[in-house]
């Protein structure tokens, strides 16, 4: 489905740039319910809901029971009611990304019918926007592995950004990577990625041109969305910042009371853990960020306050004084394909800001108020938390943690 003009082209007029600006959030939540369902899909086939199933002598291969589904949605806390998780599943059912097996019902149904997502039986439906999505995620994937070098802080006219690459050198990694046989063709397709939303210039001001300037991913492909996103109609107002990419994720949910960060406390100094599932990740917002409480069996999203969870300001040089009140303790944390489950903040020392508490790095024995001392066996006590960051990012899956955590009195 082409639609429109390229995003790098504007209208002279109000009403083609009130097109322009509603097909670009058409995308956006286009790819957001992509996203949310193929993470979603990825949990459920870990945790064997997805399977084969026989009904009548018949074998229906990858599919789910509704009835079944909608009960592990409420025990994993991604809806809080059975109607809420019917909801949900619709939205998915809508935008073709699952569907009965027989295709006799349209509707998702609280009984005990087969379902499956329509990744994995072939049937998805492949039009240019999710085709343009689909190979932008894959562009992203090979851009954040550990031995890629593309993505990288660099400024523009004195302002810097984030997770950057050059236009020009975009172009022959493009090439060189086999995703285009000419330099004409990598530019076509940037274009391409730039029309459906997937890339942009980093302050909007340029179509995408074979330059120096600079070029980021709009969206964090690997952020953790939860599946209530699915009921919020608005898309995200600007671009997804990515100075911390474990960041919980900001709610709209009218629910102000609570301003504490949620923390669990450590089993073991060192222990192994294997992801299974965590809460919602994302980059910060700019007034809050959401937590899943694990107190509150169906209870509304937690607001958790930005501001520092230290109680004081402390010097690297105070933690590495012989005799002072701290205790180091290891991590390993095995990442799922989204993350890790943790909020960096802070620097010189870094300091965990917030943790996932049904994530990885809570069940690792990571907790809030944590100094951060080396990670992967560099020290890390005199950078910034968007250094830590990158890091992570740029590592392997598994991270080894150092922390400095202050001793009870």
């Amino acid at each position: 489905m082409e639609e429109g003009g390229s995003g790098g082209s504007g209208g002279s007029d109000s009403s083609t740039s009130g097109s322009g600006g509603a097909q670009q959030r058409e995308l956006e939540r286009m790819a957001e319910v992509l996203v949310t369902g193929e993470q979603l899909r990825l949990r459920l086939h870990e945790e064997k809901v997805i399977k084969d199933r026989r009904h009548h002598l018949k074998t229906y291969p990858n599919c789910f029971v509704a009835k079944e589904l909608i009960d592990w949605l409420i025990e994993h806390k991604e809806a809080s009611d059975r109607e809420t998780a019917i909801k949900l599943m619709q939205k998915l059912a809508d935008r073709g990304i699952i569907h009965h097996v027989c295709d006799e019902h349209k509707e998702f149904k609280d009984v005990k019918l087969f379902y499956r997502f329509r990744k994995d039986d072939g049937t998805f439906p492949l039009d240019n926007e999710v085709k343009a999505f689909m190979r932008g995620q894959r562009l992203y994937e090979k851009l954040m592995s550990p031995e890629n070098t593309l993505l990288q802080p660099r400024e523009e006219e004195g302002v810097k950004y984030e997770r950057t690459f050059m236009a020009s050198e975009f172009l022959d990694w493009l090439v060189q990577e086999g995703e285009a046989t000419t330099r004409k063709e990598a530019e076509q397709l940037c274009h391409r990625l730039m029309e459906h939303g997937i890339i942009q210039h980093v302050s909007n001001k340029h179509p995408f041109v074979d330059s120096n300037l600079l070029y980021q991913f709009r969206m964090n492909f690997r952020r953790r969305r939860r599946l209530m996103e699915l009921l919020n109609e608005k898309s995200p107002s600007s671009q997804e910042t990515h100075d911390s990419p474990f960041c919980l994720r900001k709610q709209s949910h009218d629910n102000r009371k609570s301003t504490s960060f949620m923390s669990v406390s450590p089993s073991k100094e060192i222990k192994i853990v294997s992801a299974v599932r965590r809460s919602s990740m994302s980059s910060c917002g700019s007034s809050g960020y959401f937590s899943s409480s694990p107190t509150l069996s169906g209870s509304p999203p937690v607001l958790c306050n930005p501001k520092s969870v230290l109680k004081r300001p402390v010097t690297s040089e105070e933690l590495l004084t012989p005799g002072a009140p701290y205790a180091r303790k290891t991590f390993t944390i095995v990442g799922d394909a989204v993350g890790w489950g943790f909020v960096v903040r802070g620097s010189k020392p870094c300091h965990i800001q917030a943790v996932d508490p049904s994530g990885p790095a809570a069940a690792a024995g990571m907790k809030v108020c944590q100094f951060v001392v080396s990670v992967n066996g560099l020290n890390v006590l005199h950078v910034d938390y968007r250094t830590v960051s990158n890091l992570i990012l740029t590592g392997p899956r598994t991270i080894v943690m150092e922390v400095m955590e202050e001793l009870e009195c």
